[in-house]
């Protein structure tokens, strides 16, 4: 198992980057959380194994058409036991 922590930077808030996240999410069988951070900034925490986890990444790096992405910075961190779920998070 693999966790990433990423914080994508760009024209990311109001074009349905979290939701389109979730729906790939799901796609790929990832876990985790993506909120909205400030005003041009996504940030996430995706688990699986090393490919979802690395598939989810390159889909982070574009995101939906209406998205313009300028860069992902992502860090690896521990894996939560028991978390099963992708999310969205509105509370920061």
């Amino acid at each position: 198992m693999k966790r990433i922590h990423a914080i994508v930077h760009g024209t990311v808030q109001g074009v349905g980057f979290r939701y389109a996240t979730k729906a790939e999410a799901d796609r790929l069988g990832v876990t985790g959380w993506v909120r909205n951070v400030g005003s041009d900034r996504v940030e996430a925490e995706i688990q699986g194994d090393e490919r979802q986890v690395d598939d989810m990444r390159e889909w982070l790096r574009h995101g939906p058409p209406s998205a313009v992405v300028e860069r992902v910075d992502a860090t690896s961190v521990g894996v939560i036991d028991g978390d099963a779920t992708f999310r969205i998070v509105t509370e920061r």
